[in-house]
């Protein structure tokens, strides 16, 4: 245990800072709020009027949005496998196709119906 006692340390620190500057934000920071401050910002343009609750975002939002979770997760396997590909030798060369080959097959499927075109 003694082991994890620096980790724990750093963690209880950062909670302890992230607490501790929200709290005093909240509690030192100006109180002036009036329409403009509580109206959104969109790029210095005036803000176009939105029904309540938000509106609707488009489908293209979220498949772009799974595409570069699927894409990131990706890079966070193959990572360790490029790490160690010396040590692994053809073991990782045959995983690392394994692993990429459907993952292209998605892209080329996405690409071809059209859900990386920004019209």
């Amino acid at each position: 245990m003694e082991l994890y006692t620096p980790v724990l340390a750093l963690l209880v620190l950062a909670g302890g800072f992230a607490a501790f500057s929200v709290l005093m934000s909240a509690g030192v920071g100006p109180k002036r709020y009036n329409r403009a401050k509580l109206d959104s910002y969109e790029c210095g343009i005036e803000p176009t009027p939105q029904p309540i609750g938000g509106g609707r975002l488009p489908v293209r939002y979220y498949i772009t949005a799974m595409l570069f979770i699927v894409f990131d997760i990706e890079i966070v396997f193959l990572y360790p496998i490029a790490v160690a590909f010396d040590a692994m030798g053809t073991f990782a060369l045959i995983e690392m196709i394994l692993f990429i080959v459907p993952v292209f097959v998605a892209y080329t499927y996405v690409w071809r119906r059209g859900g990386l075109d920004w019209d």
